[in-house]
């Protein structure tokens, strides 16, 4: 497996008031295509810095990052917001789906920017929309569907692109402990067919269900192992 993500030495300082915070102090991370990883750290250690690195939300100070081939360090905002659409899939504990559209028009949304035709990003769209066992849900709206439901179409809204990266911030966060399990084993069987999932959350048992954890303290990584099950 060729990297997918190569990033070396990166840093990143926030003001904050009169004090200098230093989000993250010289991160070496690798992640091949494939994998199936979890960062995990406390409020305030540079994991949600990180996230915001790798999906490309913001840049960093100093430091290099190769994203599937392609040195995003030094892009401005377009070029990230174009490497984003491309590149990097999201799926935010908060779901993030607009109300009035059904869950079929939710997944198509991104694909509409990205250019495809309509019949292209339909047929995109409910392939995603069947991966995550939706398929008899496509004509719902958010308010019809339950938490679980939702976040499903939050993940195939993220997958219906095929981007080389999967990123999930806290995607359990708002569901009940049932469902966050169901949404868990769908992430599992995802990975096995092939995508690369990167895990962000706070929690360290939840951290235990990818297949390598990486924990973050302080601006740098204290711990990166493969997980045993």
């Amino acid at each position: 497996m060729t990297g997918l993500v190569d990033i070396n030495n990166m840093k990143k300082t926030y003001v904050m008031g009169s004090n200098m915070v230093r989000a993250l102090d010289g991160v070496d991370l690798n992640i091949k295509h494939g994998e199936y990883i979890s960062i995990v750290g406390p409020s305030g250690s540079g994991k949600s810095t990180l996230m915001n690195m790798i999906g490309c939300l913001d840049a960093p100070d100093s430091g290099s990052y190769m994203l599937d081939g392609v040195d995003v360090s030094d892009m401005n905002d377009k070029e990230l917001a174009e490497i984003r659409s491309e590149k990097i899939g999201f799926v935010f504990q908060g779901f993030n789906l607009l109300p009035r559209l059904t869950a079929l028009e939710n997944v198509e949304l991104p694909l509409i920017y990205r250019g495809y035709s309509h019949k292209k990003r339909r047929e995109m769209a409910l392939e995603a929309l069947d991966r995550v066992g939706l398929g008899d849900r496509v004509h719902h709206k958010p308010t019809e569907l339950s938490g679980g439901q939702m976040q499903r179409v939050a993940v195939a809204r993220a997958l219906a692109g095929n981007p080389p990266v999967l990123l999930a911030d806290e995607p359990t966060g708002n569901l009940d402990t049932n469902t966050g399990k169901e949404i868990l084993a769908m992430l599992e069987k995802i990975h096995d067919q092939g995508n690369t999932i990167i895990l962000i959350t706070h929690d360290k048992e939840l951290a235990g269900q990818a297949k390598r954890r990486i924990e973050i303290r302080d601006g740098r990584i204290i711990h990166d192992e493969e997980v045993r099950k």
